[in-house]
C-alpha cells in the first residue's frame, strides 16, 4: 500500500515544530504534521470559572477551531453559526482533559486559567492529535514564562502528553493517518499517552468493520511507537531550547 511521503505502515508523517510563534501569547507553537498545520497558543487569564472559585486551584481549558480555508471546501466560522458543532465541542474537551492529567492545579499560582487555543490552519487528518501534541509544548512555554515572571516557583507539569492516530486501511494497520487514509479506514483510533507510555484516552471506532481484541492490542502497540517518538521530540525541543525542530522526510 502506497502511503504519503513513501512511509512504512509504522511511520509518522514529517513533523516540524516552530516554538514561540506568536508574540503576545505566554506560550505558542506551530505544529506541522505532514500537510496538517495547527497553531497552538497558551495564555493565562487571572480568573477561573465560578464553580472553581474559592478552591485556590487553577484550571486548564482548551478551544479548537477549523479556520475557513483549512479544508477542501470552505468551513464556516462557528462564531457565525452561533455555537460550536458537536465535533468541535468534543475535540475541545479531549484536548483539555488530556493536558489537565499532567498539571498540578494547586501549583499554578492561584485561581488562574491557562487557555489553550488550537486553530487548524490546514487539515489533512490528525488535527486533534496534532493539537494535543502541540498544545503541550505551548503549555510548557507558558508555564516557563510564568516562572520567569515570578508568579510560580516551578513548572507544575508532571509528565509529557502526546497523541497520534492509528487505523486499519485496506487490511493494513497504519500509524498517523492522513485524510486520504482516514476517510476510507475500516478501523480508526485516536490515542493519547503520557511520557511513560500510559494511556490517557483511547477513542476507537470500527468505521466499516468490527475489530477483535488482537487487532485492538496491535493498534495500541502501533500508537505507542508514534507517541513515544513525539514525546522524544517534545523533550528534545524543551531540553535544548530549540526554536524549530524538523523530523522526517
Amino acid at each position: 500500500m502506497a502511503r504519503s511521503y513513501g512511509r512504512a505502515p509504522d511511520a509518522l508523517r514529517p513533523v516540524t515544530v516552530t516554538r514561540r510563534y506568536l508574540k503576545h501569547a505566554h506560550g505558542s507553537c506551530l505544529f506541522e504534521l505532514g500537510d496538517t498545520k495547527v497553531l497552538c497558543a497558551a495564555t493565562f487569564s487571572e480568573t477561573v470559572a465560578g464553580w472553581r472559585r474559592g478552591s485556590g486551584k487553577g484550571w486548564v481549558t482548551a478551544e479548537y477551531s477549523l479556520l475557513p480555508a483549512s479544508t477542501h471546501t470552505r468551513t464556516r466560522r462557528e462564531v457565525a453559526a452561533g455555537a460550536p458543532s458537536g465535533r468541535t465541542h468534543e475535540i475541545q474537551r479531549l484536548i483539555g482533559r488530556s493536558l489537565r492529567t499532567v498539571v498540578d492545579m494547586r501549583s499554578m499560582g492561584g485561581e488562574v486559567t491557562l487557555n489553550l487555543d488550537c486553530d487548524v490552519l490546514q487539515a489533512d487528518g490528525g488535527t486533534r492529535t496534532a493539537a494535543i501534541t502541540g498544545a503541550y509544548i505551548a503549555m510548557m512555554d507558558a508555564f516557563a514564562t510564568w516562572v520567569e515572571a515570578g508568579r510560580i516557583s516551578d513548572v507544575p507539569v508532571l509528565d509529557n502528553v502526546a497523541a497520534t492516530s492509528v487505523g486499519v486501511v485496506d487490511g493494513v494497520a497504519c500509524l498517523d493517518l492522513d485524510y486520504s487514509e482516514d476517510s476510507v479506514a475500516e478501523v480508526d483510533m485516536n490515542v493519547v499517552c503520557d511520557g511513560k507510555g500510559r494511556f490517557i484516552e483511547v477513542q476507537g471506532t470500527g468505521e466499516r468493520t468490527p475489530f477483535d481484541r488482537a487487532r485492538l492490542d496491535s493498534l495500541l502497540d502501533l500508537a505507542a511507537i508514534g507517541t513515544t517518538r513525539l514525546v522524544e521530540l517534545q523533550r528534545r525541543m524543551i531540553a535544548e531550547d530549540l526554536e524549530t525542530y524538523r523530523d522526517g522526510a
